[in-house]
């Protein structure tokens, strides 16, 4: 899991030093770096790469490029580390459609572990002078296409192989990234700047490797929590690296989100 937050911070700093390209340049890049992976695996042990549930894949992959076109744009206007922090309100959005959709059962004491989170988000917003309105509510609205992400993998269960899923998305992130790069394309990439855009695929994909090797094993109630871990790296590296400063309330709204979703984790495991 560790090693997951670590690809995940510098997926996550690349994005914001590449914030001069378009977020669909951005999208595209980072799709098409992590099919250099997903489509060998899935031709060597002969997995079909249509799945099994193609409407719900779809879905997935639409909600899925939405959610990650959001983050890109949002980066332009938000410091890295609050971008990230306030992603990780999707659990609570998951949450609140899976009751809607899936007929599942929330206790009181969850609620209250979300109205924790949602507090710190206030907190945030009001005592950081540099949290951008806009961008608060591109960040706001990635977590909750990523939500509904975590609630169409639900319905998808078991019935199609995690790599399927993710390469479903990949091709249409890539397709819808690339198609709309052609219309707002910024800025042409140069030398090393080819080397960093692919390397976003590279670090996604490690970070989803790892992070899913952290889930199937027989440990995963102490290993969840780490998986927060990005937003404290991401921020310390987005102070020495980008020069961003958190007010001390800001700090305090970012460990009153991470806390209540942790919260809810441990509730949810016992």
């Amino acid at each position: 899991m560790i090693l997951s937050t670590i690809s995940f911070t510098a997926m996550n700093l690349l994005v914001k030093y590449l914030v001069g390209f378009s977020a669909f340049q951005l999208v595209f890049f980072r799709s098409i770096g992590t099919l250099f992976f997903t489509m060998p695996f899935l031709f060597y042990h002969k997995i079909s790469i249509l799945g099994n549930q193609k409407k719900l894949l779809i879905f997935r992959g639409l909600a899925g490029v939405t959610s990650m076109g959001l983050f890109f744009m949002s980066v332009e206007y938000l410091k890295i580390g609050s971008a990230v922090s306030l992603r990780y309100l999707s659990p609570i959005f998951a949450t609140i459609l899976a009751v809607v959709f899936l007929r599942e059962k929330v206790k009181n004491i969850q609620w209250l572990f979300f109205l924790l989170a949602f507090f710190g988000v206030l907190i945030i917003k009001g005592f950081d002078a540099e949290i951008n309105s806009f961008g608060l509510l591109l960040i706001v609205l990635s977590a909750l296409f990523s939500g509904v992400v975590y609630v169409l993998i639900n319905k998808i269960g078991l019935r199609d192989h995690p790599v399927v899923i993710v390469n479903y998305f990949m091709w249409i992130a890539t397709i819808l990234g690339g198609v709309f790069s052609v219309f707002n394309w910024k800025k042409t990439p140069e030398g090393i700047e080819w080397g960093l855009l692919l390397s976003l695929g590279v670090f996604g994909y490690f970070g989803q490797l790892f992070m899913t090797k952290a889930f199937q094993s027989q440990v995963t109630n102490k290993v969840v929590s780490l998986k927060y871990m990005e937003v404290i790296f991401t921020m310390i590296a987005g102070i020495f690296l980008f020069s961003d400063k958190y007010p001390l309330l800001s700090i305090l709204g970012t460990a009153m989100v991470i806390t209540g979703l942790v919260l809810n984790m441990f509730y949810r495991s016992k």
